[in-house]
């Protein structure tokens, strides 16, 4: 069964990008992808951490997405009737996450790349 998070569905079969997390101020829940479940501790409870402090400082719902090319996004999604969601707060956390964790998120996107879409990473192409 698909996991729905406020009417959103995250039936990965169904998109073209693959969802690692994401946190939505509608239902106060976390979703973390379990095909990600190699990934260290240490890394899911960031990730927790960046998903969940969003949402409940910006609002709506944020999910971290793999495109095709293995490219991680910030997408955020709002109910139309939500009047609380401040679009100023979410662009400057996003870019704080993505001055602040660029290690991290570049390290995710390597992850991606050679676990799920079979990249060479050595450099000899």
């Amino acid at each position: 069964m698909p996991e729905m998070i406020n009417g959103y569905d995250f039936d990965l079969t169904k998109s073209d990008s693959i969802v690692l997390c994401g946190a939505s101020s509608y239902v106060q829940k976390y979703y973390f992808n379990e095909k990600f479940k190699r990934l260290p501790d240490e890394i899911k409870d960031e990730l927790k951490i960046m998903c969940v402090s969003f949402a409940e400082e910006a609002g709506g719902i944020l999910t971290l997405e793999f495109d095709k090319s293995g490219n991680l996004n910030f997408c955020v999604r709002v109910d139309d009737g939500d009047f609380y969601f401040d679009d100023i707060e979410s662009g400057l956390r996003i870019s704080s996450y993505q001055r602040k964790k660029e290690e991290l998120l570049s390290q995710l996107e390597l992850f991606y790349k050679v676990v799920f879409l079979g990249e060479n990473v050595d450099g000899n192409d």
